[in-house]
């Protein structure tokens, strides 16, 4: 799916437009020309800091991103002239490498720089029109700010996606950030997202999005909408200091009666990003302490199972000891008890001990049968703690009341 397309002079596409009606009317006369004319220049003010505002937060959005490779713009419509930092930035966002830039400082070198840049994009099936490497060696601030702006698009914005609950309707790009913007401040006092402009100059849109994802950073019940320069200073200095996200936006750049869009859009998906990776991360984290919460349960199994089976052993060694004792007490009274001691043997202690090893039986299977299931490495007992072994020493001590039907005087006692 192409992005986008660059149209020159899509900046100020409307201040033209209402220039060019201007010029073609035929009725200006007296006052009435002085009012248009005031109103053409007023609009052409306001383009122009519109443009202002674009070159300082794209130039700051550019920065944060070659910070990485240790690079600094200090003027979009001067730096990228040479094509060389459009590169760096590229390989920046995308991980690939392009072709290697062209050595000098000629306006050829520049131009081939820069074309290899445009190439790239034009492979990335980011469509680009009325734009060529001139435009961006020749310093062209519409065009360059234009080509910065499709760059976001592409890299930053294109692959949004979010699925609307009701409509179970799949949005992408701007339409999805925004929709993501709006489920993620719904509910919260003052705040109404419609748009990347208006909506967002009294600050609290910013800081709802900041307390949803981290409520021990912002004190929101504190905020007012009156007082928009605070909330945006409040805003900004948490996600730069406690977030790490690069300050983009001046406040006097917001708190305006219409904050440029493409500024805000560039902040705002900083964040959708940030929170983003913060969910995968969680998401992961639980996963992995789920895997370890599993191994040390695994590992209590068995180190349960390793104590249970050696004490039944010890037991069931003892008892054989005692059984194989044939020297018989010379007293009625004692042999007696002897034989009370052999019967509560049987009836007392015995049957709960073969209750024990199947319970044991069950604990390896268990926890052979999570392990498998954990991709952990498979579980033996060691030697004489095998269920084999538990068998082998409950063989005789099972048989051995039978060896010792001849005690004294058991028929007539």
């Amino acid at each position: 799916m192409e992005i986008e397309t660059l149209q020159s002079g899509d900046l100020l596409k409307n201040h033209n437009a209402i220039l060019d009606n201007m010029e073609n009317e035929d009725d200006w006369e007296g006052g009435d020309n002085s009012a248009k004319l005031f109103e053409r220049s007023r609009i052409k003010a306001l383009a122009d800091e519109r443009e202002t505002v674009q070159k300082k937060t794209f130039c700051k959005w550019v920065n944060s991103h070659l910070s990485r490779v240790g690079c600094r713009a200090q003027d979009l419509y001067v730096d990228l002239r040479d094509g060389k930092l459009l590169i760096k930035l590229l390989e920046v966002l995308s991980g690939e490498r392009l072709p290697r830039p062209t050595k000098g400082k000629m306006r050829i070198h520049c131009l081939e720089n820069v074309d290899k840049s445009l190439s790239f994009l034009n492979e990335q099936r980011v469509h680009l029109e009325n734009v060529g490497a001139h435009d961006i060696v020749d310093g062209n601030p519409r065009l360059t700010l234009g080509l910065i702006w499709t760059i976001i698009l592409r890299f930053q914005i294109q692959d949004i996606t979010i699925e609307e609950s009701e409509t179970r309707e799949t949005r992408s790009a701007k339409d999805a950030l925004l929709l993501w913007c709006q489920m993620k401040t719904a509910g919260y006092p003052n705040v109404n997202v419609r748009n990347f402009s208006t909506s967002w100059r009294d600050g609290l849109a910013f800081n709802a999005l900041i307390h949803k994802h981290r409520p021990d950073l912002i004190e929101y019940n504190k905020l007012t909408k009156s007082n928009a320069a605070y909330n945006l200073n409040s805003a900004f200095n948490t996600a730069e200091e406690k977030l790490g996200l690069a300050p983009l936006l001046d406040v006097q750049d917001v708190n305006v009666e219409y904050p440029d869009e493409k500024s805000i859009i560039t902040y705002v998906v900083t964040y959708y990003h940030f929170f983003s990776k913060m969910k995968a991360e969680s998401v992961q984290g639980r996963r992995v302490g789920k895997v370890i919460d599993n191994c040390l349960e695994n590992e209590d199994m068995i180190h349960q199972y390793e104590t249970l089976t050696s004490d039944l052993l010890q037991w069931i060694n003892v008892t054989i000891e005692s059984l194989n004792d044939h020297h018989f007490a010379n007293s009625l009274q004692g042999v007696q008890q002897q034989l009370g001691a052999f019967s509560t043997y049987r009836t007392v202690e015995k049957p709960p001990k073969f209750v024990e090893k199947g319970n044991l039986e069950v604990q390896l299977f268990t926890i052979q049968n999570k392990m498998r299931v954990n991709n952990q490495k498979a579980y033996t007992p060691a030697e004489g703690l095998l269920i084999s072994d538990i068998n082998s020493a409950f063989g005789p001590s099972w048989r051995r009341p039978s060896t010792r039907g001849n005690w004294p005087c058991t028929r007539n006692s």
